[in-house]
């Protein structure tokens, strides 16, 4: 073939001149890098001249040549990514699958610190111990409703105590052993809860039927409750605390009066346990030991007080009838003389006593008055 015939020979002559224009362009950017990087003497801290003659050739040289590199990147880029764009989809959707459950982690988390912030913000007037738990079980049926906290007897939770959660009341302890504690919930049948309605003060008795809106019984008064009325424990008979959220009053469809517990607002999976005790819930010895009430002494009678010469004082029986004929003398105290018996109104003269000890005159003493005067005594010289 003759190199007319030659397709490519017409490209030859530009392709020539193409090259020895680049050739020569690198020569002088070579020769302007070394001459730039001698070591020279600056001057007022400046460049110096050749320094400055190889920046300015370099800096379009260089900017040129760059160019036909970074188009050639960038399309490169774009066929890689026309070809690549399934496997870029596919790798796209597996991070935003995996975004997706960060984000659902998160706002879960958010909501937990949200519940425990409320739940550790919960207070009581006055201000009551608590104990933070956590319910693990469920126990539903037609006339059960009841659950099972991993908190127990290790904490201090004895039987009665008040359960809530950040929202309000859910309920009381029924039963409790080591590591954990069943509640018994307001909805459960067997539930009897004090309340109040809060504006009107009327009390009320919260009567749980196994569905999730309790009743209200035993109301007193005209129009104590309206709907959307705020309910509170009343703290009537001790059991609970008084003040404690319940919920509000509505009205069922079967025209009593019922509640829509506060409890409900969220998921009771955490709860704090009050500490409340009260005279209910004292233990079997120390009620006995309040039973016990002091046996008063026995009374004695007033006896009648004599004083003796000697300063001793004795004490003479109280005589309800006296007998008017006789008259005895008064019984002498121990450590003082007798008195002398009297003798007859007949006889003329006395029976002096014999004394036990040494003689000591003795003063007469304090004697029962008498219903009727005694006959006169004769007396006696000493």
């Amino acid at each position: 073939m003759a190199l007319r015939e030659n397709p490519f020979g017409e490209v030859r002559v530009p392709l020539a001149w193409t090259a020895g224009v680049a050739l020569v362009v690198g020569i002088i950017v070579a020769v302007g890098l070394l001459m730039s990087d001698r070591r020279e003497t600056f001057r007022s801290e400046a460049y110096g001249v050749t320094r400055q003659v190889g920046d300015a050739v370099a800096a379009p040289v260089t900017g040129f040549l760059v160019t036909p590199g970074r188009w050639i990147g960038d399309g490169v880029n774009s066929v890689r990514g026309y070809f690549f764009a399934v496997s870029e989809n596919r790798r796209l959707k597996a991070e935003l699958a995996e975004a997706a459950e960060w984000k659902n982690a998160a706002l879960a988390l958010r909501d937990t610190n949200t519940r425990y912030k409320a739940l550790l913000g919960l207070k009581t007037d006055p201000p009551i111990p608590m104990v933070a738990a956590r319910t693990v079980s469920e126990a539903r049926g037609p006339f059960s409703n009841t659950r099972l906290a991993n908190a127990g007897r290790e904490k201090g939770i004895i039987t009665g105590n008040p359960v809530m959660s950040e929202n309000g009341l859910i309920g009381r302890v029924i039963g409790v052993t080591d590591g954990a504690s069943r509640i018994l919930l307001l909805t459960d049948i067997a539930s009897r809860t004090p309340v109040m309605i809060e504006r009107t003060n009327a009390r009320a008795i919260l009567t749980g039927d196994g569905g999730p809106n309790p009743r209200l019984e035993y109301l007193r008064g005209q129009e104590p409750v309206k709907p959307g009325d705020r309910l509170v424990t009343s703290g009537d008979g001790g059991v609970l605390p008084r003040g404690l959220p319940v919920g509000l009053a509505v009205k069922g469809l079967d025209g009593r009066w019922r509640a829509v517990l506060a409890s409900d607002a969220a998921p009771v999976d955490f709860v704090r346990i009050l500490l409340f005790q009260d005279f209910s819930q004292l233990s079997a010895a120390a009620a006995a030991e309040l039973d016990k009430m002091p046996v008063p002494p026995p009374a004695s009678p007033m006896p009648a007080v004599g004083v003796t010469a000697a300063g001793a004082t004795a004490a003479a029986p109280t005589t309800t009838a006296p007998k008017p004929p006789v008259a005895k003398p008064p019984a002498a105290t121990a450590g003082a003389t007798p008195a002398p018996k009297p003798a007859p109104p007949r006889a003329p003269a006395p029976r002096p006593a014999t004394p036990s000890r040494p003689a000591a005159t003795p003063a007469p003493t304090a004697t029962p008055t008498p219903t009727a005067p005694p006959p006169a005594a004769t007396e006696v010289p000493f």
